[in-house]
């Protein structure tokens, strides 16, 4: 019998990930982002998925599109896992507001305050133990969600293996494992090998 895990995934790369911008909600993948998305849908094909969680964010959609399997995994996209609203910083280069992506004193101007991110990322991981736990076979739940979402999870909601500190970058498209029951250990974090030669 398989053991239950959640598969926590980062959307594939967007033009403005590769440009280093701050982008707008809506960005699409690009065309390397895309062949991402089909890496890691060739990389979990035979991993038995029960269900996968998204955020209602293009580009993460995309690439939660090429995880179910032409529809024969259910797909549920959820607001609670968009990435954190950056407001007035859309559109400008990292090299000038990075530092006010996933700073606590930081609040982005016209954004989403750091306590308002925290509690919906709060929410967003209610609703994934709730589906890791549903039904009586072993859950198998992809999460594909955000580089900030990503890394709020594992330092406020996931155990570390002895020793371990959580990671603080999520490469587009990288996949990262957790036991999916208590005490939700964070396992092989940020793995990209599915992307070699891209």
């Amino acid at each position: 019998m398989r053991a239950t895990m959640i598969y926590l995934i980062r959307h594939g790369e967007t033009v403005c990930n590769a440009r280093r911008i701050v982008q707008q909600t809506d960005t699409p993948l690009s065309a390397r982002g895309a062949l991402q998305a089909e890496r890691v849908a060739a990389r979990l094909a035979d991993a038995g998925l029960t269900r996968i969680i998204a955020s209602d964010y293009r580009r993460a959609r995309q690439t939660a599109a090429a995880l179910a399997q032409g529809g024969m995994v259910p797909l549920e996209p959820t607001p609670l896992l968009r990435e954190r609203d950056l407001g007035e910083l859309r559109g400008r280069p990292y090299a000038e507001v990075e530092h006010l992506f996933y700073n606590p004193d930081d609040d982005p101007p016209g954004g989403e305050t750091w306590a308002r991110f925290l509690a919906r990322v709060s929410a967003a991981w209610d609703r994934i133990r709730q589906a890791a736990r549903a039904g009586g076979s072993p859950a198998r739940v992809a999460v594909v969600t955000h580089g900030l979402v990503c890394r709020a999870l594992a330092e406020h909601q996931l155990e570390l293996e002895p020793g371990a500190s959580p990671p603080t970058w999520f490469p587009n498209a990288s996949v990262t494992l957790i036991d999916a029951a208590p005490p939700w250990t964070l396992r092989h974090p940020v793995c990209v090998n599915h992307l070699d030669g891209l």
